[in-house]
């Protein structure tokens, strides 16, 4: 999936002539681009998130009653008891580290939480410059803010301080031997502030996000509550969701362990091969849809045919099945939560990763949709990507769907 700007949420928002009276669900709400924008125009928001640290970046992100000048003072404080910490031990957060480092005393990850994050995600003075952080914030923790803080760590850590890179998945890059981490910190901080201080004293419109598996919105949802969905769900592309926050999940207490990794994936829709178990029967759900199946079948014919004989590979016709069976099961269990008449936006994009083989997944979801008793209403353009592997253009869309009830 790639994020969708806010600008795609208030175009469906105006084209759905939604107001303060309706209800807006995003059931695969990331970090919360559907709901904010939501919130934006006084329109209430539910959302359903299994990424334990995007269910906590959302939370944060649509909680505005919180004291801008108590969130900057408070972080001013804080950031000055970890740089002096720092400074003890030799170590300047703007002035990269020219000695060495085996002389310096520098916090490390437990060996669990290694075995969790990419290898090389982090090098040591910037992780340490983290963790040292974490510990002064830990200390004098104030609840009212302790949240917001949390969440502009995690922006550091992952775009200033880790060696991270971004493309069609995630990877590591250059290693950087030293990072600052508190001044940018501080900078997040007061970013924030400036942001709660536009909105402050404004009537906010509701806003909650359940952390729960958006294939079982009906058991958390109230029956019958919902006037429009607008969201964008994964895509069937091979890309391991859970590898995106995972640096931030591991070092902010998010997942602990690999039953905490396992669990999360396990919430998941199945759209990549490294989140399939053996207990999975969403394909169920599509077992008598031709294309699906035929699809499948060509993704097997080709692994075949190219030799592809890892435990891996041999998945990659089965997740066709599980993905479309997994949104299929989402949809089913939407429809009680819905309102007659509900309008439906989803954001989805064509995928010809399996072997390139190629899936048009708006098409297929909305033939789905269709068998589940929902009015297909057309199929909206909102961009095309150059698929490198072959070298083709694909289309980004957005399948609108009714209820009608």
């Amino acid at each position: 999936m790639l994020s969708y700007p806010p600008h795609l949420v208030r175009d469906y928002i105006k084209d759905f002539g939604l107001n303060e009276e309706s209800v807006i669900l995003d059931p695969f709400c990331g970090t919360g681009t559907t709901l904010v924008e939501s919130k934006r125009w006084g329109i209430p928001s539910w959302g359903t998130e299994a990424n334990p640290f995007a269910h906590f970046a959302t939370s944060v992100k649509t909680d505005w009653d919180v004291d801008p000048d108590l969130l900057s003072s408070h972080s001013c404080e804080v950031a000055e008891l970890a740089l002096d910490l720092l400074r003890r031990q030799g170590i300047e957060d703007s002035v990269p580290f020219a000695g060495n480092i085996a002389d310096l005393p520098l916090r490390q990850l437990s060996p669990e939480q290694n075995k969790l994050i990419l290898a090389g995600s982090m090098s040591p003075i910037p992780l340490h410059k983290v963790l040292v952080l974490l510990e002064c914030l830990e200390k004098y923790k104030i609840e009212k803010v302790y949240r917001h803080q949390l969440l502009a760590i995690a922006n550091v850590l992952v775009f200033g301080a880790s060696n991270l890179r971004f493309g069609p998945e995630v990877g590591v890059g250059k290693p950087k031997v030293d990072a600052a981490v508190i001044s940018p910190w501080v900078a997040k901080i007061n970013e924030m502030a400036e942001d709660l201080r536009r909105v402050k004293g404004q009537s906010h419109a509701p806003a909650h996000v359940y952390f729960a598996d958006a294939r079982g919105v009906d058991s958390v949802l109230p029956p019958r509550s919902v006037d429009a969905v607008i969201t964008s769900p994964p895509y069937p592309n091979e890309k391991d969701y859970t590898r995106t926050t995972r640096l931030e999940s591991v070092i902010l207490g998010f997942i602990k362990t690999k039953d905490d990794l396992q669990a999360f994936k396990k919430g998941l829709i199945r759209s990549n091969t490294r989140n399939v178990y053996k207990a999975d029967d969403d394909d169920q759900w599509i077992q008598d849809h031709p294309e699906i199946q035929s699809i499948a079948n060509t993704i097997e014919r080709r692994r075949i045919d190219l030799g592809k004989t890892s435990g891996f590979e041999k998945l990659y016709g089965r997740v066709t099945k599980l993905y479309f069976g997994g949104m299929a099961r989402h949809l089913a269990a939407l429809r009680s939560v819905l309102r007659p008449n509900a309008q439906l936006a989803y954001v989805v994009g064509d995928q010809a990763s399996y072997l390139r083989v190629m899936i048009r997944t708006g098409q297929l979801l909305a033939e789905i949709a269709q068998a589940l008793g929902y009015e297909f209403v057309r199929t909206d353009l909102f961009r095309t990507r150059f698929a490198s592997a072959t070298k083709e253009q694909l289309r980004e869309e957005v399948v609108i769907l009714r209820w009608k009830g």
